[in-house]
């Protein structure tokens, strides 16, 4: 009986090992267990020379490492490297897609070591906020012809106008991204603080000044840069007015960010430096006032910055404006002059019997731009404007 189990058990031996079926399946089974081994071999053969190809190229430059890799393949792998001259050189276009939340916060870095590493040449910003086209944008080209690396221009118009200028404009490609903005609203200091935000963005850019399509200068670039470089002031106009039309406009509710004591009113168009412009990009604290409390009849464009700059910095201010406008004919906005209204005398006018205080001492040379010119005047500026500015 065992010797037919013993029998019969060789006997189905004999027929697996006749199974070519089988033969084959268990001849695989070694084959398929060295190919999963080499294959964990070569992964873990990549994996080590991926973190010592990382190692290299961080610490050895990488040149030696790469010399035989294409150069398509080096461009698509290898970053350029990070320099002191990627960080300081201004943006290569005006046009950006970060909201203003992203953008006020990316302008408000500032270097805590105040001595550059490098040489710096200080620009002044020149900031146009408009509604539309600037007419007198040839005059202000004229003006700045021959002093580039000396400015920047920024402009910011309602965002469904699209400028038409030339590639060789100076103004071609300067349109930041803007929003809509209502007069007398927050929407207007908006605009204003993304001015400043963009311009912040040029770390070369020193001194900033707020402009109108309807602005025009009244000297030559030098004596501008010259005035506004040396000044130890930002000209930013604060006074305390106790009118209807100053203390009047206060509301209680302010308080206790501002107190009636703390309200100030100046005009729109300022010229301030750096520090002040981070200042106010930044701001946070007096904005959400401003904007729930200051309302029409409260132009909020004529108290936020006085109001607040004057609280926190006022040993910085000259609590004036270096744009000259005329409000002698009453109203809510200035006098607008026409091409009848362009002669020598008129600048004169503007210009002389003037005296004002510069860094502590008196002067006559009090404003460097005026407004509101229309834009028949264009041609006869630019006519005579070396006779009557001097470039």
């Amino acid at each position: 009986m065992q010797s037919r189990v013993g029998s019969h058990g060789t006997l189905e031996e004999g027929k697996e090992s006749k199974d070519p079926l089988t033969k084959v399946a268990n001849q695989s089974r070694p084959l398929q267990l060295r190919l999963l081994q080499c294959l964990l071999l070569f992964l873990g053969v990549a994996i080590v020379f991926s973190f010592f190809s990382m190692y290299m190229m961080r610490y050895l430059g990488g040149q030696n490492v790469i010399a035989s890799v294409p150069e398509a393949r080096i461009l698509a792998c290898v970053q350029e490297p990070t320099t002191l001259e990627n960080w300081i050189k201004p943006p290569s276009s005006s046009f950006h897609r970060m909201n203003d939340s992203e953008l006020f916060w990316r302008a408000s870095f500032v270097p805590q070591i105040k001595t550059y590493p490098f040489k710096r040449v200080p620009k002044i910003a020149f900031m146009f906020l408009t509604r539309g086209a600037l007419p007198m944008a040839p005059l202000w080209e004229k003006f700045l012809n021959g002093n580039e690396g000396l400015y920047s221009i920024y402009v910011h118009s309602l965002p469904l106008y699209q400028p038409d200028f030339p590639p060789s404009s100076i103004f071609y490609g300067k349109q930041i991204p803007s929003q809509m903005v209502e007069w007398g609203r927050m929407s207007m200091c908006d605009a204003e603080r993304r001015l400043l935000a963009n311009a912040l963005l040029d770390i070369s850019n020193e001194y900033f000044v707020l402009l109108s399509e309807a602005c025009i200068p009244l000297h030559n670039f030098s004596i501008v840069y010259r005035y506004i470089s040396r000044s130890r002031f930002s000209f930013m106009e604060s006074f305390d007015e106790d009118s209807p039309f100053g203390r009047g406009r206060y509301n209680a509710n302010m308080s206790p960010e501002v107190n009636i004591t703390e309200w100030r009113k100046g005009s729109q168009w300022f010229e301030i430096n750096r520090k002040l412009a981070v200042d106010i990009v930044q701001d946070n604290i007096y904005r959400p006032k401003f904007e729930q409390f200051c309302r029409p009849a409260c132009y909020v464009d004529e108290h936020y910055f006085p109001t607040m700059l004057s609280i926190q910095f006022p040993h910085l201010l000259a609590n004036r404006t270096l744009t000259w406008v005329d409000w002698s004919r009453g109203g809510a906005h200035p006098a607008t002059f026409g091409k009848a209204d362009i002669t020598e005398k008129f600048f004169k006018r503007i210009l002389d019997g003037k005296t004002c205080i510069y860094n502590n001492q008196p002067s006559t040379l009090c404003f460097l731009f005026a407004r509101k010119f229309a834009p028949s005047t264009l041609e006869v500026l630019l006519e005579h404007s070396s006779e009557f500015f001097g470039f």
